[in-house]
């Protein structure tokens, strides 16, 4: 099957490289001429694991290529798969802007039947949006060409997104015709062994069905963080807590560990973009509103923690910080906790050592060149003359270090762990003080 895929960011490259896999031919559309000559030629620009193969292999093999022409990506494709950002606007809603212009796109130049696959996050409703900008283009020219519209929500995490791909928990078509359903099992044939995966309904509930999915779990992780605040107060550990509920079949481990808070592309903006439905429809949504301002606040903790063990005189301390990334597996910092931090430091005077595996290039390309922030080579690298060692994102190369092979280093022996990668029991720490979140030390 041919498909086009408008949009070659993170949704858009994973899902066209993956269905070229599954031995489709994929065109991958995006007006970002620099980007495009970058996977032209085999450079990806994001680091997602293993993609790059991915791509390479699929490129070689003639099934996915890329391009910046518009009219030819039409052309190509019997799908249309719209997989654009959707970033949240100023009062919170989802801005579409790139969505329409996707359409208004297929529109202009179609000629005969397409299905117009919805792949972004985008709010209930939106898929009359694009029937309406698609129907005006062609008004324009004179022209009366049958199309369907889809919602087929992406459910990638970041960092496990190819593992996602192929073993799908479920895959969630909203649809309104049976041709237009029959096509995208066909596009989906490879999955047949998973049939219990498919899901078809109608195309609103397809819609919120993303946002409920990234609304569930944002609220588990803050639902956590506020027990684990709640623990250390009462003298309680929130690690024991935690293996006592997700033991319950009903409740399970997943979404459920203590922190410093959730960041990245989805959770928070998704989050953002539903209450702003519900406030457009006069339904405010009461438990997501403290599902935000509870992560917000985490982002907050470690600084506080920070301050009390500091006495508030920071000015002059140096600081290592392991983990920019928002989590493991990907060098995405879009409201990574990190940047809380970065700033909060700097605010007070004090300088910064960091190391991230994958994310330092996306940091530097934040914040730029900076006395105040150095670029570590390595954890170890990190450590020279730290006053204190901050942990926030849980890389497993950070879970198995060998703290006092490497005490000497550090002026404090003083590690704040924003992702209580440790046991308390752990010989590792032994004369380090060790602070983390919802336990008792």
């Amino acid at each position: 099957m041919k498909i086009t895929v408008i949009g070659s960011g993170y949704v858009g490259l994973v899902s066209g490289s993956c269905l070229s896999e599954l031995g489709h031919d994929v065109l991958c559309l995006d007006l970002d001429a620099k980007k495009i000559a970058l996977l032209q030629s085999g450079v990806v620009p994001i680091f997602e694991p293993g993609l790059e193969n991915l791509i390479k292999n699929n490129m070689n093999a003639g099934r996915l290529s890329f391009t910046t022409n518009i009219e030819e990506s039409v052309s190509h494709g019997l799908v249309q798969m719209i997989a654009v950002g959707t970033p949240s606007d100023e009062n919170g809603s989802a801005d579409m802007q790139y969505v329409v212009n996707a359409a208004r796109s297929i529109g202009r130049y179609m000629k005969e039947y397409k299905v117009i696959v919805d792949k972004s996050t985008v709010p209930v409703g939106t898929s009359e949006k694009v029937k309406k900008a698609v129907n005006e283009e062609l008004d324009k020219r004179n022209l009366v060409t049958k199309f369907s519209v889809v919602s087929n929500p992406e459910f990638l995490k970041e960092g496990d997104a190819i593992d996602d791909f192929y073993h799908p928990d479920r895959i969630v078509i909203g649809a309104e015709d049976n041709h237009a359903i029959d096509i995208m099992r066909e596009m989906y044939k490879s999955f047949q062994s998973h049939q219990s995966a498919l899901i078809i309904m109608d195309i609103k509930s397809a819609e919120l069905t993303k946002y409920a999915a990234n609304a569930m779990l944002a609220t588990r992780v803050s639902f956590m963080n506020e027990l684990a605040n709640l623990a250390e107060l009462l003298g309680a550990d929130i690690d024991n807590v935690h293996k006592g509920i997700g033991s319950d079949k009903r409740i399970g481990y997943d979404y459920l560990h203590a922190g410093c808070g959730y960041g990245g592309s989805c959770l928070p903006k998704d989050v953002r973009a539903l209450q702003k439905t519900g406030q457009d429809y006069g339904f405010p949504l009461k438990i997501l509103s403290a599902v935000e301002q509870v992560n917000e606040d985490q982002k907050y903790l470690l600084l506080k923690k920070i301050n009390d063990r500091f006495k508030n005189e920071l000015a002059g301390k140096h600081f290592a910080i392991w983990g920019l990334a928002f989590k493991s597996g990907t060098d995405d910092m879009r409201e990574a906790v990190s940047q809380v931090i970065l700033k909060g430091l700097w605010a007070c005077g004090s300088t910064i050592s960091a190391y991230d595996p994958v994310a330092m290039n996306e940091s530097k390309y934040i914040y730029g060149e900076r006395t105040d922030l150095t670029y570590a080579n390595s954890a170890q690298d990190a450590l020279k003359n730290a006053d204190a060692l901050i942990i926030l994102t849980d890389w497993k190369g950070f879970k198995k270090y060998n703290f006092q092979r490497d005490k000497s280093k550090f002026k404090n022996s003083i590690i704040f762990d924003g992702r209580n990668l440790y046991e308390l029991s752990d010989k590792e720490l032994l004369g380090f003080e060790y602070f983390s979140i919802g336990r008792n030390k």
